[in-house]
């Protein structure tokens, strides 16, 4: 488990990579932003008119609550940027511009001398993508560090609108089927992974498994979570996620299994 100086480092995704900013640009330079909006903790910039968007920024908005209700996790008191560009080819020019040495990402958040910034672009699963990277950003405006897996985990679980987290998501018919067969990650093999690289698909549905298990199993499972959530908010070292689960259960993997066998409306 690793932490690092968030004057000296950004997020992308959840994973960290030495800060480049290219020229000196500002996003505020690096486009034409025609429309500016604010919606709870986020400021939102883009390049066409946002004014259709509005269910979608108050549903985002709402994800700031839900991690409150369901995390123990406060406000972080700070302002996150929303940069939207028109098309992909817009995005990845600006992504270019100001971080030419991050891989290309559908979806960006960073994180640069504290303050948090995403980066996204207009297609049929912006809703997805804001709310995906706006939780790493919720989450890192208020703890100073998250493990990758869980970062990765809580990210994906929060990604889908509020009706379809529990029951609907993609990943739950696949972790099925990975279940039967014992093919979902171990929470100790996740603790592994420390860049995204580490993190194929199997990963991210396991860590994204491990997150439902915690928010909607048994609740000494639950707890555990929140607790240590907020020994690292504290400053108390956290020690590792694993070691907590197995005191909270004897068994916590063959418990996870027998959770997703069970879970129906």
């Amino acid at each position: 488990m690793r932490s690092f100086s968030r004057r000296e480092f950004l997020s992308a995704g959840g994973a960290v990579v030495a800060s480049h900013w290219a020229t000196g640009a500002l996003p505020c330079q690096a486009a034409a932003w025609i429309d500016n909006r604010s919606y709870g903790p986020f400021q939102c910039r883009a390049t066409f008119s946002l004014a259709n968007f509005a269910p979608m920024f108050q549903e985002l908005s709402a994800v700031e609550k839900e991690l409150q209700r369901t995390l123990a996790i406060p406000p972080g008191g700070q302002s996150i940027d929303i940069y939207i560009v028109e098309n992909e080819q817009k995005h990845r020019e600006l992504l270019g511009q100001l971080y030419p040495r991050v891989a290309y990402r559908r979806a960006l958040y960073v994180q640069r001398s504290g303050q948090g910034s995403v980066y996204a672009y207009r297609h049929q699963e912006l809703d997805v993508d804001l709310r995906h990277e706006c939780t790493h950003a919720l989450l890192h405006s208020t703890l100073p560090m998250v493990p990758l897996w869980l970062d990765e985990g809580l990210a994906e679980y929060f990604e889908m609108p509020v009706a379809q987290r529990a029951f609907e998501h993609p990943h739950l018919s696949k972790v099925r089927w990975s279940n039967r067969f014992g093919m979902l990650r171990k929470i100790e093999d996740l603790e592994k992974c420390h860049t995204l690289e580490d993190m194929g698909p199997v990963e991210y549905r396991s860590a994204w498994a491990w997150v439902h298990y915690m928010l909607h199993g048994p609740l000494p499972a639950h707890r555990a979570l929140v607790h240590y959530l907020g020994d690292i908010r504290q400053g108390n070292p956290p020690g590792l996620l694993s070691e907590r689960l197995l005191a909270a259960a004897e068994h916590p993997k063959a418990e996870m299994a027998q959770h997703f066998k069970r879970w129906h409306r």
